[in-house]
């Protein structure tokens, strides 16, 4: 029933989800600094974004990176692809729902509430996934930077 969003969660439940994400995105965060500490690094460098982004500081290292390359495409398949499964298949039953109701007015108001939480989600999954999934030969760090503030500020 993806309609019934109101219903289904209570204060409870939103909590629980809440909970578990700030305890997993720690775990993470915390595997992740772990990696980067085995890591030797060369001379001074210079990282071009506003902060300090996982794959540009892996990227710089002198060692052996593929362990850390390994973990950040696993996790990022593992912790980005499972949402975004289930927001398409959320969109999915929402889509036949709307597709139930007999008016036109109705179906454009199910569809306009729905079009923002679409285009944030998908502005958020296509700038994290350019800068995730694109080479380092043919990465711009101007637009890298720009992808990242779209994904970390932007959609928030």
């Amino acid at each position: 029933y993806p309609l019934h969003y109101m219903v289904i969660m209570n204060p409870q439940l939103c909590g629980l989800l809440v909970l578990l994400s700030w305890i997993l995105s720690a775990i993470v965060s915390l595997l992740h600094s772990l990696m980067v500490l085995r890591l030797s690094f060369c001379s001074d460098l210079e990282i071009p974004h506003f902060f300090c982004e996982l794959n540009q500081v892996v990227q710089l290292a002198c060692s052996d990176t593929f362990l850390n390359n390994f973990m950040i495409y696993f996790l990022l398949v593992l912790l980005g692809g499972g949402p975004f499964a289930g927001i398409l298949y959320s969109y999915f039953k929402i889509v036949s729902c709307i597709r139930g109701i007999p008016s036109a007015q109705g179906k454009y108001k199910a569809f306009s509430t729905c079009a923002s939480h679409l285009s944030v989600v998908s502005l958020f999954y296509v700038t994290s996934l350019g800068v995730y999934l694109t080479s380092a030969a043919t990465q711009n760090a101007q637009s890298s930077a720009i992808a990242s503030v779209m994904y970390t500020v932007v959609t928030p």
